[in-house]
Parts: structure tokens; C-alpha cells; sequence
């Protein structure tokens, strides 16, 4: 199973990261790739939540929260429906502390299921398109 990663430093404190990021339903205000975003069903701190998204062109992205740690500072959740050739999606974003400076370590990552022929096309879309281009824009939005 292809696993896309991407990671970043960020130039606050991971508690402070956190206390933003934990709220699932606000990813519309921070990445640019998300045009849109509501809750469907739930709220943003709710296990079992669905979120609606919308991309730039229109597309429908909807995603359901399924753990969320505090004390791990992460969430994990599994894309329910969405414009990608994929049978299953199952994707963390976790929040760490740099020890030695005080800053967040910030890494997103998934596991997906797809045909052979398009694992790394989809893997090269979520690391770099979707997870790279989401911590930028947090790296952006913190400093």
C-alpha cells in the first residue's frame, strides 16, 4: 500500500499549531487547494463528522473524521467520497514539538488503494499537491 508523506517545520510552538488545526472543519481557511468546506454531519472536534469540500474546479471531496488525539496532538480521517480512482483513503495530519527549539514539526501522510497503474501518479498528487502544499500554507500562515 503506497504511503504519501510530506513534513515541515513551523515557526510556532505545536501546542499552538494544534489548538488551529484541531478543529476539522476549518481546512478551507488555511489550505489553498480547498475552495470550500462544510460540516455535513457532526462537528469538527466529533469523531464520525463528515466534512464536504470543495476544490478549485469544483470537485466534491467528503471526509470522515475518525480519531482524534489531543494528547498526540494528530486526527486521522478516511476520504468517503471524492474524484480520485481509489477503493480506500486513510489519512493523518499530526502536530509535534522540535525539542530543542520550541518550534512544530508538522507531517501528514495516508494509506490508499488503487489500481497498480495509478499508485504513483496518486502518490506524487497527495504528498506534494494536496499534503506539501497544505503545510506551506500553515508554515505561511504562522510566520
Amino acid at each position: 500500500m503506497p504511503k504519501p508523506y510530506a513534513s515541515a517545520v513551523l515557526p510556532v510552538s505545536a501546542d499552538l499549531v494544534w489548538d488551529y488545526l484541531r478543529d476539522f472543519a476549518n481546512i478551507a481557511d488555511w489550505h489553498p487547494g480547498i475552495s470550500t468546506g462544510e460540516m455535513e454531519d457532526g462537528t469538527g472536534d466529533r469523531v464520525g463528522s463528515v466534512r464536504r469540500l470543495t476544490g478549485p474546479g469544483g470537485e466534491v471531496f467528503r471526509e470522515r473524521l475518525v480519531a482524534l488525539d489531543d494528547g498526540e496532538r494528530l486526527y486521522t480521517y478516511d476520504l468517503i467520497e471524492g474524484p480520485f480512482p481509489i477503493r480506500s483513503y486513510r489519512s493523518t495530519l499530526r502536530i509535534a514539538p522540535v525539542t530543542d527549539s520550541g518550534l512544530a514539526f508538522a507531517e501528514w501522510w495516508s494509506y490508499f488503494d488503487a489500481d497498480a497503474k495509478d499508485e504513483a501518479g496518486l502518490t506524487k498528487t497527495f504528498a506534494r499537491g494536496v499534503y506539501a502544499t497544505g503545510l506551506a500554507a500553515l508554515r505561511e500562515r504562522f510566520s
